[in-house]
């Protein structure tokens, strides 16, 4: 029996799509400092934290093959990480409503039975509908803004922030499935189930099957 892959984050948006492929996984944790870089650009920065995350728990699991992954949103040039409390989720909010951003969601896979690496970077444009404070505030009271890059969630339906995207809703949750089949194809473990028909249903329609714009 192959050893269980073991994926490298402790979000459980993660690990809930990770199971809609039905990939047998362990989930285990690094430490790895997310403080950007000097003069460190976006897209190097999350590429970065994916692969150090990996490899932080690869050392700890030699025999096993590990997933890491990340995710910023990116508005004007400026990296919005996880929010550190309620007021900087409010100016998050504040500053991404009807406006567009990005998000980058990197992964990085490594399989030391075949000496086999792979990564991926999915980039996703989110265009943000006109909220009233009075719907962040509510949202922030809800709890769920605070371990979310950007202190939104696209799948949350109460709050509901996202008007349309072009590119991957599953990326935007973080764990761009179609990226994560290729990635562990990559490395010697294929999924039990095609991206396709584990990402359908997250929004009714999936970036593989049809335009990459499209209305959510």
């Amino acid at each position: 029996m192959p050893p269980t892959l073991i994926l490298a984050s402790r979000s459980p948006r993660r690990q809930e799509l990770l199971a809609r492929l039905s990939v047998d996984f362990d989930v285990a944790t690094s430490d790895v400092d997310e403080t950007p870089r000097p003069g460190e650009k976006a897209v190097e920065l999350v590429q970065r934290l994916a692969r150090e995350k990996a490899l932080a728990v690869a050392q700890r699991f030699p025999e096993q093959p590990v997933l890491g992954a990340d995710t910023i949103v990116v508005l004007d040039d400026v990296v919005l990480g996880k929010p550190a409390d309620a007021a900087e989720a409010t100016a998050m909010l504040r500053s991404l409503r009807g406006r567009s951003h990005t998000v980058l969601s990197a992964l990085f896979a490594w399989n030391p039975a075949t000496g086999q690496e792979a990564s991926a970077l999915n980039e996703t444009l989110v265009w943000m509908r006109e909220y009233a404070d009075t719907e962040i505030a509510a949202y922030i009271a809800s709890g769920d803004p605070m371990d979310k890059a950007g202190a939104y969630a696209i799948q949350n339906a109460a709050f509901s922030p996202v008007e349309r995207i072009a590119g991957c809703f599953s990326g935007v949750m973080g764990f761009p499935l179609a990226d994560v089949t290729r990635v562990l194809k990559r490395i010697g473990l294929p999924p039990p189930t095609a991206a396709l028909p584990a990402c359908r249903p997250l929004a009714g329609w999936c970036c593989l099957e049809k335009s990459c714009t499209i209305d959510s």
